[in-house]
Protein backbone atom coordinates (compact mmCIF):
# COMPACT_ATOMS: atom_id res chain seq x y z
CA UNK A 1 0.00 0.00 0.00
CA UNK A 2 2.98 2.65 1.48
CA UNK A 3 4.57 1.64 -1.97
CA UNK A 4 1.34 2.32 -4.72
CA UNK A 5 0.94 5.78 -2.32
CA UNK A 6 5.10 6.32 -3.38
CA UNK A 7 4.14 5.65 -7.07
CA UNK A 8 1.45 7.96 -7.25
CA UNK A 9 3.41 10.78 -5.07
CA UNK A 10 6.28 10.58 -7.94
CA UNK A 11 3.84 10.82 -10.68
CA UNK A 12 4.39 14.77 -11.32
CA UNK A 13 8.15 13.80 -12.11
CA UNK A 14 6.70 11.32 -14.69
CA UNK A 15 6.41 12.05 -18.38
CA UNK A 16 3.31 12.85 -20.01
CA UNK A 17 1.63 9.43 -21.22
CA UNK A 18 3.12 7.69 -18.07
CA UNK A 19 0.53 10.27 -16.12
CA UNK A 20 -2.18 9.98 -18.31
CA UNK A 21 -2.00 5.83 -17.72
CA UNK A 22 -2.15 6.12 -14.07
CA UNK A 23 -3.77 3.55 -12.53
CA UNK A 24 -5.39 1.94 -9.53
CA UNK A 25 -3.93 -0.40 -7.88
CA UNK A 26 -5.02 -3.56 -8.84
CA UNK A 27 -3.82 -5.39 -5.81
CA UNK A 28 -5.52 -2.59 -3.69
CA UNK A 29 -9.13 -3.38 -5.52
CA UNK A 30 -8.57 -7.13 -4.47
CA UNK A 31 -7.97 -6.27 -1.31
CA UNK A 32 -11.01 -4.07 -1.05
CA UNK A 33 -12.83 -7.09 -2.58
CA UNK A 34 -11.47 -9.37 0.16
CA UNK A 35 -12.58 -7.03 3.15
CA UNK A 36 -15.67 -6.60 1.44
CA UNK A 37 -18.84 -6.39 4.08
CA UNK A 38 -21.61 -7.08 1.53
CA UNK A 39 -23.38 -9.76 2.07
CA UNK A 40 -22.39 -13.18 -0.79
CA UNK A 41 -25.98 -13.95 -1.39
CA UNK A 42 -26.44 -14.03 -4.72
CA UNK A 43 -26.11 -17.45 -6.99
CA UNK A 44 -25.91 -17.86 -10.84
CA UNK A 45 -29.88 -18.17 -11.02
CA UNK A 46 -29.96 -14.91 -9.19
CA UNK A 47 -27.51 -12.99 -11.47
CA UNK A 48 -29.27 -14.19 -14.21
CA UNK A 49 -32.60 -12.68 -13.23
CA UNK A 50 -31.08 -9.68 -12.21
CA UNK A 51 -29.58 -9.55 -15.44
CA UNK A 52 -32.92 -10.48 -17.21
CA UNK A 53 -34.06 -7.35 -15.09
CA UNK A 54 -31.51 -5.21 -16.35
CA UNK A 55 -31.73 -5.75 -19.71
CA UNK A 56 -35.73 -5.53 -20.58
CA UNK A 57 -36.90 -2.43 -20.24
CA UNK A 58 -37.43 0.42 -23.10
CA UNK A 59 -35.50 -0.80 -25.87
CA UNK A 60 -38.11 -3.96 -26.25
CA UNK A 61 -40.80 -1.35 -25.37
CA UNK A 62 -39.61 1.66 -27.79
CA UNK A 63 -37.33 1.15 -29.83
CA UNK A 64 -37.88 -1.86 -32.38
CA UNK A 65 -40.58 0.03 -34.00
CA UNK A 66 -38.35 2.49 -35.35
CA UNK A 67 -35.47 0.23 -36.42
CA UNK A 68 -38.29 -2.20 -38.14
CA UNK A 69 -40.19 0.54 -39.62
CA UNK A 70 -37.47 2.79 -40.78
CA UNK A 71 -34.36 0.07 -41.62
CA UNK A 72 -35.01 -3.12 -41.43
CA UNK A 73 -38.67 -4.20 -42.18
CA UNK A 74 -39.74 -7.60 -40.60
CA UNK A 75 -35.75 -8.68 -41.08
CA UNK A 76 -35.16 -6.79 -37.46
CA UNK A 77 -35.25 -9.52 -35.99
CA UNK A 78 -31.55 -10.03 -37.98
CA UNK A 79 -30.46 -6.75 -36.54
CA UNK A 80 -31.60 -8.63 -32.98
CA UNK A 81 -28.94 -11.42 -33.72
CA UNK A 82 -26.40 -9.28 -34.80
CA UNK A 83 -26.69 -7.16 -31.62
CA UNK A 84 -27.05 -9.96 -29.51
CA UNK A 85 -23.99 -11.54 -30.91
CA UNK A 86 -21.82 -7.94 -30.23
CA UNK A 87 -23.29 -7.96 -27.12
CA UNK A 88 -21.99 -11.59 -26.26
CA UNK A 89 -18.55 -10.26 -27.44
CA UNK A 90 -18.46 -7.68 -24.26
CA UNK A 91 -19.76 -9.66 -22.55
CA UNK A 92 -17.67 -12.34 -22.31
CA UNK A 93 -15.07 -9.37 -21.78
CA UNK A 94 -17.11 -8.24 -18.77
CA UNK A 95 -17.11 -11.58 -17.49
CA UNK A 96 -13.57 -11.95 -17.75
CA UNK A 97 -13.04 -8.17 -15.58
CA UNK A 98 -15.52 -9.05 -12.77
CA UNK A 99 -14.37 -12.33 -12.34
CA UNK A 100 -10.76 -10.87 -11.71
CA UNK A 101 -12.28 -7.81 -10.33
CA UNK A 102 -15.06 -8.09 -8.80
CA UNK A 103 -15.65 -4.77 -7.40
CA UNK A 104 -19.27 -3.16 -6.43
CA UNK A 105 -18.86 -0.51 -9.11
CA UNK A 106 -19.38 0.07 -13.53
CA UNK A 107 -17.16 0.22 -16.28
CA UNK A 108 -15.60 3.53 -15.03
CA UNK A 109 -13.39 1.05 -12.27
CA UNK A 110 -12.50 -1.08 -15.18
CA UNK A 111 -11.14 0.99 -16.84
CA UNK A 112 -9.22 3.42 -14.03
CA UNK A 113 -7.77 0.19 -13.15
CA UNK A 114 -6.59 -1.29 -16.25
CA UNK A 115 -5.99 1.14 -19.10
CA UNK A 116 -5.67 4.24 -16.77
CA UNK A 117 -6.96 7.69 -15.72
CA UNK A 118 -7.60 9.12 -19.19
CA UNK A 119 -9.43 6.24 -20.24
CA UNK A 120 -11.91 6.38 -17.16
CA UNK A 121 -12.30 9.96 -18.00
CA UNK A 122 -13.59 9.12 -21.22
CA UNK A 123 -15.80 6.17 -19.84
CA UNK A 124 -16.76 8.23 -17.58
CA UNK A 125 -18.19 10.77 -20.27
CA UNK A 126 -19.54 7.78 -22.36
CA UNK A 127 -21.42 6.56 -19.09
CA UNK A 128 -23.64 9.97 -19.68
CA UNK A 129 -24.47 8.89 -22.66
CA UNK A 130 -25.47 5.45 -21.77
CA UNK A 131 -27.18 6.02 -18.47
CA UNK A 132 -28.19 10.18 -18.98
CA UNK A 133 -29.47 10.45 -22.48
CA UNK A 134 -30.77 6.41 -21.93
CA UNK A 135 -33.06 7.75 -19.60
CA UNK A 136 -34.29 10.87 -21.68
CA UNK A 137 -34.83 7.76 -24.62
CA UNK A 138 -37.14 5.93 -21.87
CA UNK A 139 -39.12 8.88 -20.97
CA UNK A 140 -40.08 9.39 -24.48
CA UNK A 141 -41.04 6.07 -24.54
CA UNK A 142 -42.69 6.30 -20.93
CA UNK A 143 -44.68 9.37 -22.37
CA UNK A 144 -45.67 7.79 -25.91
CA UNK A 145 -47.69 4.38 -23.62
CA UNK A 146 -48.82 7.23 -21.06
CA UNK A 147 -50.44 9.27 -23.81
CA UNK A 148 -51.93 5.98 -25.62
CA UNK A 149 -52.90 4.63 -22.63
CA UNK A 150 -55.06 8.12 -21.17
CA UNK A 151 -56.31 8.44 -25.12
CA UNK A 152 -58.51 4.58 -24.27
CA UNK A 153 -59.69 6.67 -21.68
CA UNK A 154 -60.95 9.27 -23.88
CA UNK A 155 -57.96 11.72 -21.76
CA UNK A 156 -56.27 13.78 -24.70
CA UNK A 157 -52.94 15.62 -24.05
CA UNK A 158 -52.46 18.48 -26.63
CA UNK A 159 -50.51 17.27 -29.60
CA UNK A 160 -48.15 19.49 -29.70
CA UNK A 161 -46.88 18.73 -26.14
CA UNK A 162 -46.50 15.27 -26.64
CA UNK A 163 -43.82 15.85 -29.59
CA UNK A 164 -40.41 16.78 -29.97
CA UNK A 165 -39.84 20.83 -31.04
CA UNK A 166 -40.16 21.07 -34.49
CA UNK A 167 -41.02 17.75 -35.58
CA UNK A 168 -44.16 16.72 -37.08
CA UNK A 169 -46.66 14.99 -34.47
CA UNK A 170 -47.37 11.04 -35.72
CA UNK A 171 -49.89 9.08 -34.32
CA UNK A 172 -50.14 5.56 -35.63
CA UNK A 173 -46.93 6.27 -37.76
CA UNK A 174 -49.16 9.09 -39.66
CA UNK A 175 -48.12 12.46 -39.52
CA UNK A 176 -50.94 14.95 -37.47
CA UNK A 177 -52.74 17.55 -39.84
CA UNK A 178 -53.88 21.52 -38.49
CA UNK A 179 -56.60 22.77 -39.20
CA UNK A 180 -54.92 24.35 -42.48
CA UNK A 181 -54.14 20.96 -43.88
CA UNK A 182 -50.26 21.28 -43.17
CA UNK A 183 -48.13 19.24 -40.65
CA UNK A 184 -49.04 19.50 -36.73
CA UNK A 185 -45.24 20.47 -35.21
CA UNK A 186 -43.98 19.74 -31.84
CA UNK A 187 -43.74 22.24 -29.34
CA UNK A 188 -41.88 19.98 -26.49
CA UNK A 189 -42.62 16.80 -24.89
CA UNK A 190 -44.57 17.38 -21.79
CA UNK A 191 -45.16 14.55 -20.07
CA UNK A 192 -41.44 13.32 -20.70
CA UNK A 193 -40.32 16.27 -18.98
CA UNK A 194 -42.58 16.32 -16.10
CA UNK A 195 -41.54 12.66 -15.50
CA UNK A 196 -37.82 13.17 -15.59
CA UNK A 197 -37.99 15.64 -12.85
CA UNK A 198 -40.50 14.18 -10.78
CA UNK A 199 -37.58 11.10 -10.35
CA UNK A 200 -35.19 13.48 -9.90
CA UNK A 201 -37.17 14.58 -6.91
CA UNK A 202 -37.49 11.37 -5.57
CA UNK A 203 -34.06 10.81 -5.60
CA UNK A 204 -33.04 13.53 -4.13
CA UNK A 205 -35.68 12.69 -1.30
CA UNK A 206 -33.94 9.04 -1.35
CA UNK A 207 -34.77 5.83 -2.55
CA UNK A 208 -33.62 2.41 -1.02
CA UNK A 209 -34.11 -0.71 -3.57
CA UNK A 210 -35.05 -4.07 -2.23
CA UNK A 211 -34.66 -7.74 -3.38
CA UNK A 212 -38.15 -8.10 -3.02
CA UNK A 213 -39.40 -4.59 -4.78
CA UNK A 214 -36.76 -5.48 -7.95
CA UNK A 215 -38.80 -9.17 -8.32
CA UNK A 216 -42.21 -7.40 -8.78
CA UNK A 217 -40.88 -4.99 -11.35
CA UNK A 218 -39.21 -8.00 -13.27
CA UNK A 219 -41.56 -10.16 -13.00
CA UNK A 220 -44.47 -7.43 -14.79
CA UNK A 221 -42.33 -6.75 -17.67
CA UNK A 222 -41.99 -10.50 -18.34
CA UNK A 223 -45.42 -11.12 -17.73
CA UNK A 224 -45.83 -8.48 -20.02
CA UNK A 225 -43.44 -9.38 -22.50
CA UNK A 226 -44.40 -13.04 -22.37
CA UNK A 227 -48.49 -12.22 -22.73
CA UNK A 228 -47.51 -9.89 -25.58
CA UNK A 229 -46.18 -12.88 -27.52
CA UNK A 230 -48.69 -15.92 -26.52
CA UNK A 231 -51.43 -13.50 -27.09
CA UNK A 232 -50.33 -11.77 -30.18
CA UNK A 233 -48.47 -14.74 -31.63
CA UNK A 234 -51.96 -16.85 -31.26
CA UNK A 235 -53.56 -13.95 -33.02
CA UNK A 236 -51.06 -14.36 -35.87
CA UNK A 237 -51.07 -17.64 -36.30
CA UNK A 238 -55.04 -17.69 -36.70
CA UNK A 239 -54.96 -15.04 -39.40
CA UNK A 240 -51.52 -16.11 -40.77
CA UNK A 241 -53.08 -16.17 -43.85
CA UNK A 242 -53.98 -12.67 -44.09
CA UNK A 243 -51.51 -10.96 -42.33
CA UNK A 244 -48.49 -12.83 -43.99
CA UNK A 245 -48.33 -10.18 -46.68
CA UNK A 246 -46.63 -8.27 -44.06
CA UNK A 247 -43.71 -9.89 -44.11
CA UNK A 248 -43.60 -9.69 -47.87
CA UNK A 249 -40.90 -8.41 -48.49
CA UNK A 250 -38.84 -9.39 -45.55
CA UNK A 251 -35.82 -7.36 -46.69
CA UNK A 252 -37.06 -4.40 -48.37
CA UNK A 253 -35.12 -3.28 -50.88
CA UNK A 254 -32.22 -0.87 -50.41
CA UNK A 255 -33.43 2.70 -51.23
CA UNK A 256 -30.20 4.05 -52.02
CA UNK A 257 -30.12 5.92 -49.10
CA UNK A 258 -27.15 4.99 -45.95
CA UNK A 259 -28.80 2.54 -43.64
CA UNK A 260 -32.19 2.09 -45.11
CA UNK A 261 -33.28 -1.31 -46.00
CA UNK A 262 -31.44 -3.84 -47.63
CA UNK A 263 -28.75 -5.58 -45.61
CA UNK A 264 -27.32 -2.09 -45.00
CA UNK A 265 -30.35 -1.56 -43.50
CA UNK A 266 -30.42 -5.18 -41.29
CA UNK A 267 -26.74 -3.53 -39.69
CA UNK A 268 -28.13 -0.12 -39.40
CA UNK A 269 -31.08 -1.60 -37.33
CA UNK A 270 -28.78 -3.54 -34.92
CA UNK A 271 -27.31 -0.26 -33.86
CA UNK A 272 -30.67 0.58 -32.79
CA UNK A 273 -32.00 -2.26 -30.89
CA UNK A 274 -28.91 -3.02 -29.67
CA UNK A 275 -30.07 -0.26 -27.12
CA UNK A 276 -32.17 -3.18 -26.14
CA UNK A 277 -29.26 -5.03 -24.53
CA UNK A 278 -28.12 -2.67 -22.83
CA UNK A 279 -28.00 -3.27 -18.79
CA UNK A 280 -26.16 -6.41 -19.07
CA UNK A 281 -23.04 -4.93 -17.61
CA UNK A 282 -25.05 -4.14 -14.69
CA UNK A 283 -24.40 -7.77 -13.62
CA UNK A 284 -21.03 -6.90 -12.80
CA UNK A 285 -21.70 -4.23 -10.67
CA UNK A 286 -22.62 -7.33 -8.35
CA UNK A 287 -19.37 -8.96 -8.00
CA UNK A 288 -18.90 -8.14 -3.94
CA UNK A 289 -22.63 -9.72 -3.63
CA UNK A 290 -22.20 -13.42 -5.67
CA UNK A 291 -21.39 -16.58 -3.49
CA UNK A 292 -19.12 -17.65 -6.32
CA UNK A 293 -18.16 -14.62 -8.60
CA UNK A 294 -15.78 -16.15 -10.41
CA UNK A 295 -18.14 -18.91 -12.14
CA UNK A 296 -21.37 -17.51 -11.52
CA UNK A 297 -21.17 -14.03 -13.31
CA UNK A 298 -20.07 -15.07 -16.80
CA UNK A 299 -23.21 -17.44 -16.11
CA UNK A 300 -25.44 -14.51 -15.13
CA UNK A 301 -24.07 -12.22 -18.30
CA UNK A 302 -24.11 -14.93 -20.70
CA UNK A 303 -27.56 -16.51 -19.48
CA UNK A 304 -29.08 -13.56 -19.32
CA UNK A 305 -28.18 -11.94 -22.85
CA UNK A 306 -29.02 -15.44 -24.36
CA UNK A 307 -32.80 -15.46 -22.99
CA UNK A 308 -33.19 -12.25 -23.75
CA UNK A 309 -32.28 -12.37 -27.64
CA UNK A 310 -34.73 -15.44 -27.75
CA UNK A 311 -37.57 -13.01 -26.17
CA UNK A 312 -36.55 -9.99 -28.30
CA UNK A 313 -36.90 -12.04 -31.23
CA UNK A 314 -39.87 -13.79 -30.47
CA UNK A 315 -41.63 -10.04 -29.72
CA UNK A 316 -40.17 -9.09 -33.11
CA UNK A 317 -41.60 -11.69 -35.30
CA UNK A 318 -45.01 -11.29 -33.90
CA UNK A 319 -44.74 -7.45 -33.89
CA UNK A 320 -44.30 -7.11 -37.59
CA UNK A 321 -46.82 -9.77 -38.60
CA UNK A 322 -49.49 -8.50 -36.70
CA UNK A 323 -48.66 -4.64 -37.98
CA UNK A 324 -47.16 -3.39 -41.57
CA UNK A 325 -43.61 -2.45 -40.12
CA UNK A 326 -44.08 1.04 -41.80
CA UNK A 327 -46.82 1.77 -39.09
CA UNK A 328 -44.11 1.30 -36.14
CA UNK A 329 -42.19 4.47 -36.63
CA UNK A 330 -43.53 5.44 -32.93
CA UNK A 331 -42.21 5.30 -29.46
CA UNK A 332 -44.95 2.73 -28.10
CA UNK A 333 -44.54 0.13 -31.00
CA UNK A 334 -45.96 -2.92 -28.16
CA UNK A 335 -49.33 -0.52 -28.04
CA UNK A 336 -49.62 -0.30 -31.77
CA UNK A 337 -49.51 -3.79 -32.08
CA UNK A 338 -51.58 -4.84 -29.47
CA UNK A 339 -54.30 -1.56 -30.26
CA UNK A 340 -54.69 -4.02 -34.25
CA UNK A 341 -56.10 -6.84 -32.60
CA UNK A 342 -59.05 -5.28 -32.24
CA UNK A 343 -61.66 -4.02 -29.37
CA UNK A 344 -62.39 -6.85 -28.12
CA UNK A 345 -58.81 -7.02 -27.21
CA UNK A 346 -58.88 -3.93 -25.20
CA UNK A 347 -58.40 -4.64 -22.04
CA UNK A 348 -55.29 -7.25 -23.33
CA UNK A 349 -54.25 -4.01 -24.58
CA UNK A 350 -54.17 -1.45 -21.26
CA UNK A 351 -53.17 -4.33 -19.29
CA UNK A 352 -49.90 -3.71 -21.59
CA UNK A 353 -49.75 -0.35 -21.46
CA UNK A 354 -50.01 -0.39 -17.68
CA UNK A 355 -47.47 -3.07 -17.76
CA UNK A 356 -44.89 -1.27 -19.90
CA UNK A 357 -45.32 2.28 -18.00
CA UNK A 358 -44.92 0.66 -14.28
CA UNK A 359 -41.79 -1.23 -16.27
CA UNK A 360 -40.44 2.27 -18.00
CA UNK A 361 -40.84 4.05 -14.78
CA UNK A 362 -38.41 1.61 -13.04
CA UNK A 363 -35.56 2.34 -15.69
CA UNK A 364 -35.57 5.65 -16.11
CA UNK A 365 -35.50 6.17 -11.68
CA UNK A 366 -32.37 3.45 -11.67
CA UNK A 367 -30.69 5.14 -14.85
CA UNK A 368 -30.84 8.22 -13.40
CA UNK A 369 -29.66 7.15 -9.84
CA UNK A 370 -26.75 5.11 -11.77
CA UNK A 371 -25.60 8.75 -13.46
CA UNK A 372 -25.86 10.45 -10.16
CA UNK A 373 -23.45 7.76 -8.82
CA UNK A 374 -20.91 7.86 -11.24
CA UNK A 375 -20.83 11.45 -10.98
CA UNK A 376 -20.42 11.22 -7.51
CA UNK A 377 -17.90 8.51 -7.41
CA UNK A 378 -15.52 10.59 -10.28
CA UNK A 379 -15.90 13.68 -7.94
CA UNK A 380 -14.64 11.50 -4.88
CA UNK A 381 -11.84 10.68 -7.22
CA UNK A 382 -11.07 14.40 -7.83
CA UNK A 383 -11.72 14.07 -11.82
CA UNK A 384 -15.32 16.11 -11.20
CA UNK A 385 -15.89 19.68 -8.91
CA UNK A 386 -15.93 18.59 -5.58
CA UNK A 387 -19.82 19.89 -5.44
CA UNK A 388 -20.94 16.70 -7.36
CA UNK A 389 -20.19 14.89 -4.09
CA UNK A 390 -22.18 16.95 -2.33
CA UNK A 391 -24.67 14.82 0.08
CA UNK A 392 -27.64 16.38 1.78
CA UNK A 393 -27.39 17.14 5.48
CA UNK A 394 -30.80 15.27 5.94
CA UNK A 395 -31.73 12.98 2.86
CA UNK A 396 -27.74 11.59 2.52
CA UNK A 397 -28.00 12.38 -0.97
CA UNK A 398 -25.97 13.98 -3.23
CA UNK A 399 -28.19 16.32 -4.26
CA UNK A 400 -26.82 18.79 -6.38
CA UNK A 401 -25.59 16.43 -9.12
CA UNK A 402 -28.82 14.73 -8.77
CA UNK A 403 -30.55 17.74 -9.58
CA UNK A 404 -28.60 18.52 -12.61
CA UNK A 405 -28.78 14.71 -13.93
CA UNK A 406 -32.90 15.76 -13.99
CA UNK A 407 -32.50 18.52 -15.85
CA UNK A 408 -30.38 17.26 -18.16
CA UNK A 409 -32.46 14.35 -19.13
CA UNK A 410 -35.74 16.43 -18.70
CA UNK A 411 -34.50 19.07 -21.69
CA UNK A 412 -33.14 16.22 -23.66
CA UNK A 413 -36.55 14.44 -23.02
CA UNK A 414 -38.91 17.41 -24.10
CA UNK A 415 -36.94 18.49 -26.95
CA UNK A 416 -34.86 16.25 -28.95
CA UNK A 417 -36.83 13.02 -31.05
CA UNK A 418 -36.08 9.57 -29.70
CA UNK A 419 -34.14 8.37 -33.00
CA UNK A 420 -31.78 10.93 -32.13
CA UNK A 421 -31.43 10.58 -28.81
CA UNK A 422 -31.39 6.94 -28.97
CA UNK A 423 -28.35 6.63 -31.56
CA UNK A 424 -26.31 8.64 -29.39
CA UNK A 425 -27.12 6.41 -26.33
CA UNK A 426 -25.98 3.20 -28.60
CA UNK A 427 -22.97 5.44 -29.96
CA UNK A 428 -21.90 6.27 -26.67
CA UNK A 429 -22.71 2.66 -25.32
CA UNK A 430 -20.54 1.11 -28.18
CA UNK A 431 -17.42 2.84 -27.55
CA UNK A 432 -18.17 2.06 -23.79
CA UNK A 433 -17.94 -1.60 -24.53
CA UNK A 434 -14.80 -1.22 -26.73
CA UNK A 435 -13.31 0.21 -23.90
CA UNK A 436 -14.13 -2.80 -21.95
CA UNK A 437 -12.79 -5.30 -24.30
CA UNK A 438 -9.80 -3.28 -24.84
CA UNK A 439 -9.19 -3.16 -20.97
CA UNK A 440 -9.34 -7.58 -21.01
CA UNK A 441 -6.27 -7.22 -23.65
CA UNK A 442 -4.53 -4.57 -21.28
CA UNK A 443 -5.30 -6.28 -18.29
CA UNK A 444 -3.70 -9.37 -20.05
CA UNK A 445 -0.41 -7.80 -20.97
CA UNK A 446 0.37 -6.08 -17.71
CA UNK A 447 -1.22 -8.24 -15.15
CA UNK A 448 -1.10 -11.93 -17.09
CA UNK A 449 -0.60 -13.95 -13.50
CA UNK A 450 -3.51 -12.70 -11.66
CA UNK A 451 -6.02 -14.90 -10.75
CA UNK A 452 -8.89 -14.87 -13.21
CA UNK A 453 -12.32 -16.72 -12.27
CA UNK A 454 -12.89 -16.84 -16.15
CA UNK A 455 -11.30 -16.04 -19.21
CA UNK A 456 -12.24 -14.98 -22.44
CA UNK A 457 -12.06 -18.14 -24.97
CA UNK A 458 -9.69 -17.55 -28.06
CA UNK A 459 -8.36 -14.85 -26.68
CA UNK A 460 -7.26 -12.18 -28.37
CA UNK A 461 -9.58 -12.96 -31.47
CA UNK A 462 -12.39 -12.25 -29.25
CA UNK A 463 -11.87 -9.36 -27.68
CA UNK A 464 -10.44 -7.77 -30.81
CA UNK A 465 -14.00 -8.97 -32.69
CA UNK A 466 -15.43 -7.31 -30.29
CA UNK A 467 -13.72 -3.59 -30.34
CA UNK A 468 -14.18 -4.42 -34.22
CA UNK A 469 -17.73 -5.42 -34.26
CA UNK A 470 -18.56 -2.36 -32.00
CA UNK A 471 -16.61 0.35 -34.15
CA UNK A 472 -18.28 -0.98 -36.96
CA UNK A 473 -21.99 -0.67 -35.57
CA UNK A 474 -21.00 2.88 -34.33
CA UNK A 475 -20.72 4.07 -38.19
CA UNK A 476 -23.49 2.78 -39.36
CA UNK A 477 -25.23 5.76 -37.78
CA UNK A 478 -26.55 8.76 -39.14
CA UNK A 479 -23.51 11.25 -39.93
CA UNK A 480 -24.97 14.22 -37.97
CA UNK A 481 -24.70 11.79 -34.71
CA UNK A 482 -20.91 11.11 -35.87
CA UNK A 483 -20.53 14.81 -35.76
CA UNK A 484 -22.20 15.39 -32.16
CA UNK A 485 -20.06 12.20 -30.75
CA UNK A 486 -17.10 13.85 -32.27
CA UNK A 487 -17.73 17.14 -30.71
CA UNK A 488 -18.92 15.68 -27.45
CA UNK A 489 -15.46 13.16 -27.27
CA UNK A 490 -13.48 16.78 -27.89
CA UNK A 491 -15.16 18.56 -25.33
CA UNK A 492 -14.50 15.43 -22.65
CA UNK A 493 -10.97 15.35 -23.68
CA UNK A 494 -10.54 19.16 -22.96
CA UNK A 495 -12.65 19.25 -20.08
CA UNK A 496 -9.70 16.82 -18.80
CA UNK A 497 -6.90 18.03 -19.57
CA UNK A 498 -8.29 21.30 -18.31
CA UNK A 499 -9.75 20.13 -14.90
CA UNK A 500 -9.58 16.61 -14.51
CA UNK A 501 -5.91 15.74 -14.91
CA UNK A 502 -4.80 18.67 -12.37
CA UNK A 503 -7.18 18.01 -9.62
CA UNK A 504 -7.09 13.93 -9.48
CA UNK A 505 -6.55 12.59 -5.94
CA UNK A 506 -4.29 9.72 -7.46
CA UNK A 507 -2.11 12.28 -9.46
CA UNK A 508 -1.63 13.77 -5.90
CA UNK A 509 -0.76 11.02 -4.32
CA UNK A 510 -4.38 11.17 -2.10
CA UNK A 511 -6.64 8.50 -1.44
CA UNK A 512 -10.28 9.93 -3.02
CA UNK A 513 -12.12 12.23 -1.15
CA UNK A 514 -13.54 11.45 2.19
CA UNK A 515 -17.59 11.25 1.80
CA UNK A 516 -20.08 8.90 2.73
CA UNK A 517 -20.89 5.53 0.96
CA UNK A 518 -24.17 5.42 -0.69
CA UNK A 519 -27.06 3.00 -0.14
CA UNK A 520 -27.04 0.78 -3.45
CA UNK A 521 -29.96 0.83 -5.92
CA UNK A 522 -29.67 -1.85 -8.15
CA UNK A 523 -33.05 -2.51 -10.59
CA UNK A 524 -33.43 -2.75 -14.28
CA UNK A 525 -31.53 -0.68 -16.46
CA UNK A 526 -32.08 1.06 -19.92
CA UNK A 527 -32.75 -1.88 -22.44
Amino acid sequence: MTQGMNQMATAHNRGFLARILMRKSVEQVQRETETSQLKRTLGPWNLVFLGIGCIIGAGIFVRTGSAAALHAGPAVLLSFLVAGVVCALAGLCYAELSSTLPVSGSAYTYSYTTVGEFAAWIMGALLLLEYGLAASVVAVGWAGYVVSLLGDYGIVIPPQLTAPTGLPVMHDGVAVMAANGTPLMGLFNLPAFLICMALAGLLVIGVSESARFNNIIVAIKMTVIIAFIVIVGWFVIEHFQTLKANWDPFIPPATGEKGAFGWGGVFRAASIVFFAYIGFEAVSTAGQEARNPKKDMPFGIIGSLLICTILYILVSIVMTLVVNYKMLDVPDPVAVAVDALGPQWGWFAKTVKVGAIIGLTSVILVLMYGQTRIFYTMARDGLLPRVFATVHPKFRTPWVNTILVGLITAVAAAFFDINTLGDMTSVGTLAAFAIVCLSVIWLRKTHPLIPRGFKVPLYPVLPVLGIVSCIALIFTVENRVLVFFGWYSLGAVVLYFVYGMHNSQLHKGQAPLAGPDLPEFREDAAG
